[in-house]
């Protein structure tokens, strides 16, 4: 098997894997990353969504071959309980989770966003977070959620 090496939230990660292996197996796998889930397999649900440099990619159909020398984060990787990433703040002030299934994909498409553009309007969360499907009727809370992490996190420290 080759070796493929890549950044996971911030650490020099290296796997022996087929590299035609889909990142979602790789990190579930021999890296135990729960966040990410598996939803439909075909990336249509976003439950499995990680930021891959700047933007949201459906873990599930993304070979491992693709993110060689990449920097990867997984909802792991966004923030802790003890100190939580400003989304998963406004997640919790929002009450814009209901289950929990599809949330981290969708924090991580939120956190892409906000890395490409800090000030959002309505328009452009609802753009971003449009390939995520979640069930709960979290929506609106969702992209309030965002906006609201948005502004927390350009105001002066």
């Amino acid at each position: 098997m080759p070796s493929i090496g890549f950044r996971l939230n911030g650490v020099e990660t290296e796997v022996d894997a087929d590299p035609d292996r889909s990142l979602l197996d790789i990190l579930r796998g021999p890296l135990h990353m729960t966040g990410p889930h598996f939803g439909c397999g075909a990336n249509e649900c976003g439950a499995c969504n990680v930021i891959v440099g700047n933007h949201a990619v459906a873990a599930c159909d993304t070979p491992l071959w693709s993110v060689a020398d990449k920097d990867i984060t997984t909802i792991e990787g966004l923030g802790s309980a003890e100190r939580p990433h400003p989304l998963q703040r406004a997640f919790i002030a929002e009450q814009a989770l209901q289950c929990g299934y599809c949330v981290s994909g969708i924090l991580m498409s939120a956190a892409a966003l906000l890395r490409r553009n800090p000030s959002p309007t309505g328009e452009d969360v609802k753009g971003a977070l449009d390939r995520n499907l979640c069930r709960c009727g979290s929506h609106n809370r969702m992209v309030r959620a965002v906006l609201r992490a948005a502004a927390e996190m350009a105001a002066p420290q």
